[in-house]
């Protein structure tokens, strides 16, 4: 069944005023594949048998990507070939200029790079400072997808994109950290939500500020 359409002004509206709400460094990652996996934690405990690792104020950190939680759940040891680390309390997620923060996040490594970070809250969020800007950029959703090689960061389910005025919301919206546009994606609708994009930009002020009024928040 083919996803619904959305409107090409919609999407030329998105993109000329989120191009600029995540001012992040766009120079080329450090290749990680070629930096180690750095751990840090106050405690830990595990089981021989089982193969099961608990990490308490752990901090995990691989070039300019670091990840801070109050524990860290591992299943089959230290491996960073193959696995997925769950992590929980108090979740921030600082790379490529921006941070996440959440309740929980499950963590993959795929040969020995830290690939993917899933997170959840209620909501998730992320925040990141913007050039010449007094307002830093916000997104909020019930699960954030940030995926560390292609830079994209997925906002699921009752997603809100805003730079301090202007504001997209949608049920998925994919925002790319490195060329800074965004992507809505149709996706069935959740409890409450009608799955339409809404965008609200609010007009400028006669001094050329970018908005006479906030945005709402969600």
């Amino acid at each position: 069944m083919p996803a619904p359409r959305i409107d090409r002004l919609i999407l030329a509206l998105a993109t000329v005023y989120v191009a600029g709400w995540l001012d992040v460094h766009a120079a080329t990652q450090e290749v990680r594949e070629n930096l180690p996996i750095v751990i840090d934690a106050a405690s830990t405990e595990g089981s021989l048998p089982n193969n099961t690792l608990v990490m308490h104020d752990v901090t995990i950190s691989q070039g300019d990507l670091k990840i801070r939680a109050d524990k860290a759940s591992v299943v089959g040891g230290l491996n960073y070939q193959n696995s997925k680390w769950t992590i929980s309390g108090g979740v921030r997620i600082n790379a490529q200029g921006g941070n996440l923060t959440s309740d929980e996040a499950v963590v993959t490594f795929a040969n020995n790079v830290i690939t993917r970070a899933t997170i959840t809250g209620a909501p998730a969020e992320f925040e990141g400072l913007r050039e010449g800007a007094t307002e830093p950029a916000r997104g909020r959703a019930r699960t954030i997808d940030y995926e560390t090689a292609s830079g994209n960061v997925s906002l699921k389910d009752q997603a809100w994109l805003s730079d301090g005025c202007n504001e997209i919301r949608g049920e998925q919206l994919v925002y790319n950290i490195r060329s800074q546009s965004v992507q809505a994606e149709a996706v069935t609708a959740t409890t409450g939500s009608d799955g339409r994009v809404k965008i609200t930009i609010q007009p400028q002020s006669p001094s050329g500020k970018p908005c006479t009024a906030p945005g709402a928040k969600p």
